[in-house]
């Protein structure tokens, strides 16, 4: 495992497909018919949600700053873009420690 801001993080794919998927909380709601309807529908996601992540993730992915191991998320050298998605990943719990 890599060392990320002092810390051992991951993303929980099972949260991110919970967080964008419309259908499971339709589920709980509805009856047996429109349970059938649904799954000839097929899955459906909130767009918004899924683009949101999908940016985060990828600001997330694609910092090349240096960052200062033993200050971590409280390094002046991050880009806001990183701490914003980072903080917003955290707080959803997207982004975990192991």
């Amino acid at each position: 495992m890599l060392k990320i801001l002092n810390e051992y993080y991951y993303l929980d794919l099972d949260k991110m497909d919970e967080m964008v998927n419309l259908s499971n909380k339709n589920k709980s709601e509805d009856n047996d018919d429109d349970e059938d309807e649904q799954e000839l529908l097929g899955q459906q996601i909130s767009v918004v949600k899924y683009d949101m992540l999908k940016v985060m993730i990828e600001v997330l992915m694609t910092e090349n700053e240096e960052v200062d191991e033993k200050l971590g998320p409280k390094s002046s050298e991050l880009s806001i873009p990183f701490k914003l998605a980072f903080n917003t990943l955290l707080n959803k719990q997207i982004i975990n420690k192991y």
